[in-house]
């Protein structure tokens, strides 16, 4: 049976097979062509099955968001299937699951390759969406440095005296100074080669949400998270809908004047750390 006869549909990309990124698909990509990549074939497999299952129009692709080549041949087959007016990155390690140079390698230099390729071949009037964390907000990095970050090309990140002496040495640190990367990422983007495409790029901040991989979190530094949770002013777990939701927005029509810009999504975290309520470094 055929369920889609349109040929001409626009195209939607998404790095990194996870529940929030499909969530987010789900919530955008009816009627439109998906390119799905994950480093994870049995991961695309199956999160590829049950979006055919659902209706969704789906290709997928192996990609090694740490490979530049590899994420740029992925940005080039977005553009062979048609339009390309979104894209999403979720790709990324979390500091209990990888080492300080994975996740400086993946977090942020791999986004930047991703950042950098879709800015290439990005439709006018699409829009873009890396999604990074509330933990972007937890390590104030000075001014000056975020100058030089933000002014550094993708392939001399690592290579910051800043990255090397602080981000290399401590996973945790890594994983807040990468996430505050992503933020400078989406600004450059923003006033650079995106604007030059006539395509909008934002980021998300989400905090403790809960995912399948969370849950690895949860088991290596559970008490931590709990503290989060009862010190902030949801007092609850995000889930994966909720994010897709504010997603939805950033990407879509209503927020057609809104580029370079985070939005944090954390339950009130970050303002009881800011407060003082809640103490993240004891």
């Amino acid at each position: 049976m055929i369920f889609d006869r349109n040929d001409k549909k626009e195209v939607v990309a998404l790095l990194g097979a996870g529940s929030m990124g499909t969530a987010i698909v789900r919530r955008i990509a009816t009627g439109k062509r998906i390119l799905l990549g994950d480093i994870s074939e049995k991961a695309l497999e199956r999160v590829s099955e049950d979006l055919r299952r659902s209706g969704y129009d789906v290709e997928t692709l192996v990609v090694n968001a740490l490979e530049k080549d590899c994420v740029e041949a992925f940005a080039k087959r977005a553009a062979e299937l048609g339009p390309v007016m979104y894209f999403i990155d979720t790709a990324g390690a979390s500091p209990n699951q990888a080492s300080p140079e994975h996740i400086v390698n993946l977090d942020m230099v791999g986004t930047g390759y991703a950042v950098d390729a879709f800015g290439q071949v990005m439709a006018a009037g699409g829009a873009g969406l890396i999604i990074s964390s509330q933990a972007a907000y937890m390590y104030p990095i000075p001014n000056d440095i975020e100058l030089q970050l933000v002014n550094t090309p993708t392939e001399g990140l690592r290579d910051v005296p800043f990255i090397q002496e602080v981000a290399m040495k401590d996973s945790g640190l890594a994983y807040m100074i990468a996430k505050r990367m992503n933020h400078l990422q989406a600004q450059r983007a923003a006033a650079t080669t995106w604007r030059d495409r006539r395509a909008r790029i934002n980021t998300i901040s989400p905090g403790v949400i809960v995912t399948p991989l969370a849950y690895d979190e949860f088991r290596a530094a559970g008490d931590g998270y709990q503290a989060m949770i009862d010190a902030s002013a949801a007092q609850r777990t995000g889930t994966s809908d909720e994010i897709a939701e504010v997603a939805a927005f950033l990407l879509g029509e209503h927020a057609k004047f809104i580029t370079g810009t985070d939005l944090l999504i954390d339950g009130g975290v970050i303002a009881s750390i800011r407060t003082g309520e809640f103490k993240l470094f004891r």
